[in-house]
């Protein structure tokens, strides 16, 4: 990847396993730490695209922060605007807004206090405890939207 190409971190053969196995667990009803999975219309093809993710509450809002950057699903949810959360047979439709990166800073260090055990290896060592400047450093690196549930 050149230094202009945004960041993604590709998951291994088993995170993509493990992720299928968490996204179905989710869309039958089982969410492991908060997890749901992630509907969102394809910006090419117009299907559905599924993917599992840790839905982030913070200051009453909730929030989808990609820990991998800027992955397949920042890209459609840009383009779409919004999707569905799953768990089961509770299905959220929200719309979507990305944040600047200047006010990523306190959703990214709750993020990475709720879920830093699961996602470490996607900040390049920036962990809740780093600092403010650390944390500011990789804001362009992982997209964070805030969701507005529509039903």
């Amino acid at each position: 990847m050149s230094s202009s190409s945004p960041y993604y971190f590709k998951g291994s053969p088993m995170t993509v396993r493990v992720n299928g196995v968490v996204g179905w667990l989710a869309r039958h009803g089982l969410s492991i730490a908060g997890s749901a999975e992630l509907s969102v219309r394809g910006r090419k093809s117009g299907a559905m695209q599924r993917v599992p993710v840790n839905p982030h509450t913070y200051e009453g809002g909730q929030y989808l922060v990609s820990a991998r950057g800027h992955s397949q699903w920042v890209r459609n949810m840009r383009a779409a605007g919004g999707g569905e959360l799953r768990v089961g047979r509770k299905v959220r439709a929200f719309t979507a807004v990305e944040l600047p990166d200047e006010e990523k800073l306190p959703l990214l260090r709750t993020y990475l206090e709720k879920w830093g055990w699961e996602v470490k290896d996607y900040f390049a060592g920036v962990t809740a405890k780093s600092s403010d400047e650390e944390i500011l450093a990789i804001a362009p690196d992982h997209p964070v939207f805030r969701i507005t549930v529509t039903k």
